[in-house]
């Protein structure tokens, strides 16, 4: 179930569990309009990709990494210091990567061709239209909030909170260039790890 955190600001935040049954049913209604809409939010909920560096991303920049045993993409995004834009090497799962790379062959893709080759408003409306796909087909009221920034949310949460990962290593593969801009993230405790936590 998607779980709201309300902070008394603007916008509501949304909380998906980036590798359980919420991410697939996004990505499933996704995948019901197109294929590529589906990679999108993949790049976003499971590798967290900033909305605006959908775009970026080519077959040529997906690589193995021998020495880290994981696949790789380089991303170019937000510079959280200022300044000009920052490359940097994201993370990506594998069963992600083998599907950007079937998604690449069968699609008769250049190498040096986006993966996902459409306007930062696209990927916005294909995240709304999936989501609230979803609230309509009975899955809950819940989907109606959900935006792409929350997938990006989602997936750092998870990784810190859930799984521990040390904040360093999110900071280099999410793109954050100082604590500050990470910070934020730290304290979302996921249902998981509550009902973990308060139980033992």
């Amino acid at each position: 179930m998607v779980r709201i955190k309300d902070d008394g600001g603007t916008h509501t935040k949304c909380l998906l569990d980036p590798f359980d049954e919420e991410a697939s049913q996004l990505e499933a209604a996704a995948r019901g309009v197109g294929w590529e809409r589906e990679i999108a939010i993949q790049l976003m909920v499971r590798c967290g990709l900033r909305v605006d560096e959908i775009a970026y991303p080519t077959l040529d920049r997906l690589r193995w990494s021998s020495s880290g045993d994981c696949w790789l993409l380089e991303v170019q995004g937000k510079n959280t210091k200022g300044g000009g834009k920052k490359t940097r090497d994201a993370w990506v799962p594998e069963e992600v990567a083998e599907n950007i790379q079937r998604f690449s062959s069968e699609r008769d893709r250049e190498a040096t061709e986006s993966i996902v080759s459409v306007t930062t408003q696209s990927v916005r409306r294909w995240v709304k239209e999936a989501a609230e796909q979803l609230s309509d087909d009975g899955h809950g009221d819940r989907w109606q909030s959900v935006s792409s920034h929350d997938l990006r949310r989602s997936w750092t949460t998870y990784h810190i909170v859930e799984r521990g990962v040390d904040v360093r290593t999110m900071m280099s593969i999410g793109g954050w260039s100082d604590y500050s801009a990470i910070e934020p993230y730290l304290g979302e405790a996921t249902e998981n790890k509550i009902g973990r936590s308060m139980s033992a």
